[in-house]
């Protein structure tokens, strides 16, 4: 289990700059949009995974907090990408 929520960790990880790498090579707004949802989707996986890993004493509280504040800010910024395209 420990191999499989660190690797889905990776992808989930990988999968926010390159959806947001994506969206920005697309034209139309709405596409735009749907990038950036699924890059936010992503960081929402992350907190997720984390959490579990937390849950699991595989993962200080200390550097679950660090990694929760910089989700939280990455969260933020997605959604104001979002909320300029509407």
């Amino acid at each position: 289990m420990d191999k499989y929520v660190i690797d889905q960790l990776g992808r989930a990880s990988f999968s926010v700059p390159l959806n947001v790498a994506e969206g920005s090579g697309k034209f139309s707004k709405a596409d735009r949009k749907n990038y950036f949802t699924t890059a936010r989707a992503s960081v929402f996986e992350c907190v997720a995974i984390l959490d579990i890993l937390k849950d699991e004493n595989k993962m200080s509280n200390s550097d679950f907090e660090k990694m929760l504040k910089v989700a939280d800010e990455l969260s933020r910024i997605l959604y104001s990408m979002i909320k300029n395209l509407s």
